[in-house]
């Protein structure tokens, strides 16, 4: 790895949501291989305006920070719904359920946390109204 770096354009790695049939909701953009991240996670989503994720979920030992960097909308974490906007910075437990909304203008998130292989348990339709 030349410098001990690299960069990448998170607009240049691919969306996983067409993947899965979520493109009418989000885009999702993994950057852990592109960045050749060893320990740590990074993920782009923009949620379209007026639209849920497809799917809330959880991890048993990654911990995570999302930053909104434009829009606005809501997050749920367990029982709870926040209201959030841009520059807001969320940190969540591993355990806790999370899953985001977008407002009118749509919501658009970057989300950090420690990389453990296979630590994530989708939950579609856990949030209803």
């Amino acid at each position: 790895m030349p410098g001990g770096y690299t960069h990448k354009k998170l607009t240049e790695v691919e969306d996983s949501a067409p993947r899965f049939g979520f493109s009418e909701t989000q885009e999702a953009r993994f950057a852990n291989r592109d960045l050749e991240l060893e320990r740590s996670g990074l993920s782009h989503h923009r949620v379209k305006p007026g639209r849920r994720q497809a799917f809330a979920h959880r991890h048993e030992q990654g911990e995570e920070v999302y930053v909104v960097i434009a829009g606005s909308g809501r997050v749920k974490i367990d029982d709870e719904v926040v209201d959030i906007e841009r520059l807001d910075a969320i940190r969540v437990a591993p355990a806790a359920v999370r899953q985001f909304e977008a407002g009118p203008e749509g919501l658009e998130i970057l989300a950090f946390g420690p990389h453990h292989e296979g630590d994530g348990e989708l939950l579609p339709g856990w949030w209803s109204d």
